[in-house]
């Protein structure tokens, strides 16, 4: 399912409040992105009991219940769970992933409402909610005649909105401290092979462990939970962060000149976590036409230049690293700055090219 447009977490609950109270809604979005916990939080806000049903775990007769003889005749008798009195949130997770057979159990009631003789209660909710084929998740293809039943909203992971969430349930320090640094690294694509990588619920999980490693825990055991949980080169960037703040390395200390770039042999990934933590401040800082940096825009450019010839003084693959391409081979930093770096220190730039 190709993505038209997304939709934040914080803007969820709102959308769900217009579509979902009329129609059934089908969520999209990458495994870990906290799907689940967006519907749960959604009934609960509309005081409705949420009965999940995994579609990987289903039979069709676990929907449309076993048939039974009353007077005569034969009825199907749907599951206790899904047959209720009362209004409520009935919500399909890995709805795309179910077998053929069991999305078909699901056609009427997410069109009419109704399994059998039994409909459900006035002011009850359908959502459903899946992983893209493209995540490398197991995804089944749709059949045309469910797409046209849903409402098809597609969700993204907010860094903004993950942070704000975890600074009120007790998500660990370590974690939303990194992570405030660098909120590129909250969601990474699922990778080809089968390692762990990196989204809200993995961090969700770093941070558990961390609790349960107690404080402070030593550079092999985070190493060791890090690894176990997050995009390789996430852990490695998490831990070389610990180091950062064990041992009084700060960028914003060496930005203002109050500390220097570490330089011993040992400190290779301390220097290369700040170096991509530099990168992704430049990123973000530096406007694309030079003509809109303001006077201290420019000179905070000023500075980076000289910095980034102290850095290639240390370490040419980490100043170039800086400076380098994204994975698709188009600029980070806009062309003006690599122009003036250029000047400064035309090794680097040759080397780039």
């Amino acid at each position: 399912m190709h993505a038209q447009l997304t939709v934040t977490p914080a803007r969820l609950p709102e959308l769900l409040l217009t579509t979902a109270v009329v129609r059934p809604v089908f969520l999209w979005g990458a495994p870990g992105i906290g799907k689940s916990s967006l519907v749960r939080e959604f009934a609960a806000s509309l005081g409705l009991d949420c009965v999940s049903l995994l579609g990987t775990q289903l039979a069709p007769e676990d929907l449309i219940g076993v048939p039974q003889i009353v007077d005569g005749r034969s009825r199907f008798c749907p599951p206790e769970q899904i047959a209720r009195d009362e209004p409520y949130c009935l919500f399909l997770d890995e709805l795309n992933a179910a077998g053929p057979d069991v999305q078909k159990a699901f056609y009427s009631l997410i069109l009419d409402r109704r399994i059998g003789s039994y409909e459900l209660p006035p002011g009850s909710v359908v959502i459903g909610a899946g992983n893209r084929a493209t995540d490398q998740a197991l995804a089944r293809p749709m059949a045309s005649a469910l797409v046209n039943r849903l409402v098809h909203v597609h969700l993204r992971a907010a860094p903004a909105d993950w942070l704000a969430w975890a600074a009120g349930n007790g998500i660990h320090p370590w974690v939303i401290e990194y992570l405030t640094q660098r909120p590129d690294h909250l969601w990474s694509p699922p990778p080809k092979t089968e390692e762990p990588f990196s989204t809200p619920r993995s961090w969700h999980m770093l941070s558990d462990l961390l609790h349960s490693a107690g404080d402070p825990a030593d550079d092999e055991t985070v190493a060791l939970l890090a690894y176990a949980t997050l995009t390789p080169a996430h852990a490695g960037a998490f831990r070389a962060y610990l180091k950062v703040a064990r041992h009084a390395f700060d960028l914003e200390a060496i930005l203002k000149g109050d500390a220097r770039w570490p330089a011993e042999p040992g400190d290779r990934d301390l220097l290369y976590f700040l170096a991509e933590t530099f990168r992704a401040r430049l990123v973000k800082d530096l406007p694309a036409d030079k003509r809109h940096a303001s006077a201290a825009v420019r000179q905070f450019a000023f500075r980076a230049k000289s910095l980034l010839v102290e850095l290639a003084e240390i370490s040419l693959e980490m100043a170039q690293l800086v400076i380098a391409d994204d994975e698709a081979g188009n600029p980070r930093l806009p062309s003006w700055f690599l122009v003036e770096a250029a000047r400064d220190l035309p090794r680097l730039v040759a080397a780039r090219a």
